[in-house]
């Protein structure tokens, strides 16, 4: 009888790689590509100026080459333009003072030209997302009542569901985002800057973004038509104005009748 050849050692470890290329491949092919990547690409001159201008005013907490510097500042690889035209656009970077978040500054420090160079530099760093193009951070484009249930669903238990923010742990919060450019809105959710998560286009599509933008917007042309908004955070200062204006007025009334009787 013949006999029976044995499976080479490598034969599993050889079967193992040749799956995990095919489905590298498949899903490569099949993947959807994100929004940002239409965006045209910086020319080398754009790069260069942004260097120069991260080593003069980054790379004290980042490293020269972008890398990071231990218990400092973190590594800017692979965090993409749309990360650095955020946390500058919004006056977050370059810090003002240390601290567990950055806060956003109204005067920001930098031409929009000198933010976009120094992202196309850091972009050079790593592959990450890129700032979005015009078309998906439009929101009268969008949808806000589509968008309205997508923000409640994902970013109201820490913006709450008017948008007015909230306090996080540790010391942290999560800022208002009414009175924010789409721009920064389709960014933020792009790259998760600090106690956020990221929303890639997976699983919240540029539309879908653009939708939550919309909502955003018609939150803030809505105004407070019922008065006061309390800072719109609910049944908390509501209560809190019932007790201590509503419940004063009743004892004060209470005291005078009492008065009055005697």
């Amino acid at each position: 009888m013949p006999t029976l050849s044995r499976r080479h050692p490598a034969a599993i470890a050889l079967l193992i790689m040749l799956g995990l290329f095919v489905t590298g491949t498949a899903y490569a092919a099949v993947a959807p590509q994100d929004a940002e990547a239409t965006v045209a690409s910086a020319s080398a001159d754009d790069v260069a100026n942004g260097k120069k201008l991260f080593v003069a005013n980054c790379a004290t907490c980042h490293g020269a080459n972008g890398l990071g510097v231990d218990q400092v500042g973190p590594s800017l690889a692979g965090v993409g333009a749309a990360s650095v035209d955020f946390q500058m656009g919004t006056g977050r970077m370059p810090m003002t003072e240390p601290g567990v978040q950055a806060q956003p500054d109204l005067q920001v420090k930098f031409t929009e030209e000198e933010i976009s160079d120094v992202a196309a530099y850091v972009a050079t760093l790593g592959p990450g997302p890129a700032i979005p193009d015009s078309e998906y951070t439009d929101g009268s484009q969008g949808d806000p009542g589509k968008g309205g249930q997508i923000f409640r669903v994902n970013c109201a238990m820490c913006h709450n569901s008017a948008g007015a923010g909230g306090a996080l742990t540790r010391g942290k919060d999560a800022p208002a985002v009414t009175g924010v450019s789409g721009k920064h809105i389709y960014e933020a959710m792009v790259t998760g800057p600090q106690s956020m998560p990221v929303f890639n286009d997976t699983n919240l599509t540029p539309d879908n973004k653009r939708d939550v933008i919309a909502y955003i917007e018609a939150q803030q042309e809505a105004g407070n038509p019922g008065g006061n908004p309390l800072g719109s955070l609910g049944p908390v200062p509501e209560g809190l104005f019932a007790w201590t204006i509503g419940l004063g007025l009743l004892v004060g009334f209470a005291v005078w009748l009492g008065q009055k009787s005697a």
